[in-house]
C-alpha cells in the first residue's frame, strides 16, 4: 500500500473542482485549510463528501487534504466525493469494485441549463395571450 498518490486527484461536479490528496493518517479532513465541519456546515453535505470513505470502511485510515473552488457548497461536496473516490482507487485498487458499484467513480453530468433568449428562464415561457 502506497502512502500518497503521485499527484492530487481531481473531482468535478456542476462548476466546482476539487483537488484531493489522501495521506495515511487518523481521519483528519481539511478543506481549503479549514476544518471539515466548519467548511461544510450541513450534515448532508458532509455525508455526501465522505461517502467513498464510509462505503469502503476506510474512514479513520486516511487524512484528506483538499482544495475546492467554484460553484456552491453542494457542488463542492460532490466534487470532493469524486476526488476522494478517485484517490482511494489509486491507492487501493481493490476498492474500485465497491466504489463503482455505488456509482462513486462516475462524474455527475447534471448542471444548470442555460437561459434562452426571448424567455424568462431556461424552460419557462412568458404568458401566452390569444388577444
Amino acid at each position: 500500500m502506497a502512502t500518497t498518490p503521485i499527484k492530487p486527484m481531481t473531482g468535478r461536479r456542476k462548476t466546482s473542482v476539487a483537488r484531493v490528496r489522501l495521506v495515511a493518517g487518523t481521519g483528519q479532513i481539511k478543506v481549503n485549510g479549514r476544518e471539515f465541519e466548519d467548511y461544510f456546515p450541513r450534515e448532508t453535505m458532509r455525508r455526501v463528501a465522505v461517502r467513498p470513505l464510509t462505503v469502503t470502511e476506510r474512514m479513520g485510515k486516511y487524512d484528506v487534504q483538499a482544495t475546492v473552488m467554484g460553484g456552491g457548497l453542494s457542488g463542492q461536496a460532490g466534487a470532493l466525493s469524486l476526488g476522494i473516490a478517485r484517490a482511494l482507487k489509486a491507492l487501493e485498487p481493490e476498492t474500485k469494485a465497491e466504489l463503482g458499484k455505488q456509482g462513486l467513480l462516475t462524474r455527475d453530468p447534471r448542471a444548470v441549463e442555460r437561459k434562452k433568449y426571448g424567455q424568462p428562464g431556461a424552460r419557462k415561457r412568458f404568458q401566452f395571450s390569444k388577444r
